[in-house]
């Protein structure tokens, strides 16, 4: 090993059924700046010949669920050795602490569980026969046909801010049968690596092995994109990610090669004024507000980043007292200090000095801050920060929802029904009660479609009409 890889941390790949290690390439962790080793780029293995169907096209569907919960099983065992060495790594690249990338890791392996994937598959599919065979239909004008969810051929981006998302790429890649390519992200060139390898323990001649890679290039290499990102090798890019991720990807689209977009998003909180009806009520909403900031520590996409509270000022200012102390005493409980960034620290510094327009709670040392203001502040809140924006009534904050509104945390429910519709026309994709960003309806649409429905290739054999 050269000098240049002797403090690299090891980031093997996994290619249709192969462990892959070495060291020729070696790149830098996005949040960190962490080096880590890889072997050289397989081009040519990654890609599954059109000629040659996929593996999982004729494995039924309860099988592959079977199998599904199996792996997740051992994903579980404390005897796990990849996923062990995972964290391991992980430890040296990704932004949150050991202890919180473990706990959401662990956790996602719940998503494992057969009454939650056959619940996916029959909200995604009006008739989930069509994954494991052709469909046969008729129309009213007695022309027959045949349908199929046929699998289809995936690149997968994954984001590097959740190894939870991993597994379920994993289940999900599986169910529709498809094909699958996992690029991994410079935070997180592990966990996926160490899912696969563990399901080729279980059972190595499994179609599912064969159907499954996963390795590294740095995005926008265009030397590796231009090659693969082709509509005679795959079918549509999964991308989840920030918006460079996506601008990489979509350069490359064409006719018969498509994009399913995770794009970045940023979550809210809607507080009403019945919030201030008794000290119990405002330390509830306080705490649901917090509790939806802090998910994966301001690291998901359904963290909220802005809380819109129906209040004049001094009742915002007793609600953000509250609400800052609830962020810091889950900010310290996770072990998660890490100071601002500088430019985000400048930003926040500033805002401290315009004591006329706003008001700050904590300080720039990653412990939590809270800034009031009458109007969202033009930076992204992230790192254990909330922007508290006060609002006369709730209608004044729906000129803030927009298409890149994920979810909306909503106090108190017995109004959410009646600003559904507003926000849904806004463009926002989910409304939850305050404090439940995170729990989501099994088999509910994400970003405001149905994934599954979407990955598949669908595929009509017309008969005609009979004589």
């Amino acid at each position: 090993m050269n000098t240049m890889t002797e403090t690299a941390v090891s980031a093997p790949f996994f290619v249709r059924g192969k462990v892959l290690a070495g060291d020729e390439a070696v790149h830098v962790s996005r949040d960190l700046g962490v080096r880590f080793a890889t072997p050289k780029l397989p081009l040519g293995d990654l890609v599954h010949p059109r000629g040659e169907l996929p593996p999982l096209l004729n494995v039924p569907l309860a099988e592959i669920i079977d199998f599904l919960v199996e792996i997740g099983e051992r994903l579980r065992a404390p005897d796990n050795p990849y996923m062990a060495e995972c964290f391991e790594r992980m430890a040296a690249t990704h932004i949150l602490p050991r202890g919180v990338v473990e706990m959401v890791g662990r956790h996602a392996t719940t998503y494992l569980d057969k009454r939650i994937l056959t619940a996916e598959v029959a909200q995604n599919f009006p008739d989930p026969a069509a994954l494991d065979g052709w469909v046969p239909k008729q129309d009213f004008t007695g022309r027959r046909s045949y349908v199929r969810a046929f699998a289809p051929r995936l690149i997968h981006v994954l984001p590097g801010n959740s190894p939870g998302v991993a597994i379920k790429s994993l289940a999900q890649g599986a169910m529709v049968k498809a094909v699958n390519l996992f690029k991994m992200s410079s935070a997180d060139p592990f966990t996926m690596v160490a899912i696969l390898r563990t399901m080729a323990d279980i059972d190595p001649a499994h179609p599912m092995v064969r159907s499954m890679s996963a390795a590294y290039w740095r995005g926008g290499d265009e030397a590796t994109e231009r090659v693969l990102y082709r509509p005679q090798y795959f079918d549509k890019i999964v991308a989840w990610g920030g918006g460079d991720a996506i601008g990489n990807v979509i350069k490359y689209l064409g006719p018969g090669f498509q994009l399913v977009s995770f794009d970045p998003k940023t979550s809210i909180s809607m507080v009403g004024r019945e919030a201030f009806a008794s000290e119990a009520t405002l330390a509830e909403a306080a705490e649901g507000a917090a509790a939806d900031t802090m998910m994966l520590n301001q690291e998901a996409c359904v963290a909220s980043r802005f809380v819109f509270i129906e209040a004049n000022e001094a009742e915002a200012d007793r609600f953000g007292t509250l609400l800052h102390a609830s962020i810091a005493r889950r900010a310290a409980e996770s072990g998660d200090i890490r100071k601002l960034d500088s430019d985000l620290k400048e930003q926040v510094e500033t805002l401290m000095m315009l004591d006329d327009e706003y008001r700050v709670w904590g300080k720039t040392d990653g412990k939590g801050v809270v800034i009031r203001s009458d109007a969202p502040v033009d930076f992204h809140p992230i790192n254990k920060i909330s922007n508290l924006v006060r609002v006369d009534r709730l209608e004044d904050a729906m000129r803030f929802v927009n298409v890149a509104t994920q979810t909306v945390g909503f106090y108190p429910a017995s109004r959410m029904a009646d600003y559904r519709d507003m926000l849904a026309s806004g463009g926002a994709q989910r409304i939850v009660r305050l404090g439940e960003a995170g729990p989501t309806t099994i088999g509910n649409p994400h970003d405001a479609m149905y994934p599954l429905h979407r990955f598949v290739h669908w595929m009509a054999h017309e008969d005609g009409v009979p004589s």
